[in-house]
């Protein structure tokens, strides 16, 4: 089970520039489809994957899937070798995304997303246009199953605005 709030705790108070995107950026929109894990669009600069490495490291990040004892450090040079990582950690699971279809990096996504107050904490989340965008570029069943949700309340918010 994934704590939700204590990877966007260990996040936010370590200063890592992240967008909250995926299922629990819908879930930050009123969509009511659960999901399993955190999905964030992270900046590459590296003093943020210094920030990254250090937030993640002690609740011991290890690769999502591949075999237990298989060797795996969240430092910055694995960051900057890679760019999307699906990691398990003490506090759940966490996908750490260098860029997403339809969105791009976290420069480019950065001017489509608003804070937002989750577990009262203050959170860079993807808007709802970027959200669906999103998830129609991924277009996974499970992406395009969440758009007609996530349509729907982007008709709500837009009937809401006088």
């Amino acid at each position: 089970m994934t704590d939700f709030e204590g990877l966007l705790r260990v996040l936010v108070e370590g200063g890592v520039e992240i967008v909250l995107v995926g299922g629990l950026a819908a879930r930050a929109h009123g969509a009511a489809r659960s999901t399993q894990d955190v999905d964030v669009v992270y900046a590459r600069t590296p003093e943020n994957l210094e920030r990254l490495a250090r937030a993640l490291g002690p609740h011991h990040p290890v690769l999502r899937g591949e075999p237990k004892g298989l060797p795996f450090r969240l430092d910055v040079p694995t960051l900057r070798s890679g760019l999307n990582f699906t990691l398990t950690t003490d506090l759940g699971d966490i996908d750490l995304l260098g860029e997403i279809a339809g969105g791009g990096t976290y420069e480019s996504l950065r001017g489509s997303s608003r804070e937002l107050e989750l577990f009262g904490l203050p959170v860079r989340c993807i808007d709802l246009d970027a959200l669906i965008r999103t998830k129609r570029a991924a277009g996974r069943p499970r992406d395009l199953e969440a758009i007609a949700e996530l349509e729907a309340l982007r008709e709500e918010r837009d009937n809401q605005i006088p």
